[in-house]
């Protein structure tokens, strides 16, 4: 098991493993219920600028998720699909953070920050 639990909250807590363009690992309890996107902001993670908040309108959370966790992901919706398309160097592997929601079956997810600086 990869998590850990919150005593103060009891719940439990998956970790997030965030991978900087630089290289850097980043390993990070986020919430259930965040945002990937969301676990990286409130943590400080270089690379996400997340310039519209969340709302799937910029690009600036994009990601490359490693090929084994792909299949455990949400579908992408074509809103996504078409905000992606901008995006730079999209590859087959990539996601906009915000549309991932956090849970327990995505304890120990990894994502390569993609070149998102504006």
């Amino acid at each position: 098991m990869y998590g850990s639990f919150l005593c103060n909250k009891g719940s439990y807590m998956p970790k997030i493993n965030y991978i900087t363009a630089d290289g850097e690992r980043h390993e990070i309890q986020v919430d259930q219920g965040y945002t990937v996107m969301e676990g990286a902001v409130n943590n400080d993670i270089d690379g996400i600028p997340a310039e519209c908040g969340g709302a799937c309108a910029c690009a600036t959370c994009h990601a490359y998720v490693d090929q084994e966790w792909l299949p455990k992901l949400p579908a992408m919706d074509d809103m996504e699909d078409s905000m992606l398309d901008a995006a730079y160097e999209r590859r087959d592997n990539s996601r906009l953070t915000c549309q991932i929601e956090v849970t327990n079956e995505l304890d120990g997810l990894i994502v390569h920050i993609a070149e998102n600086e504006c």
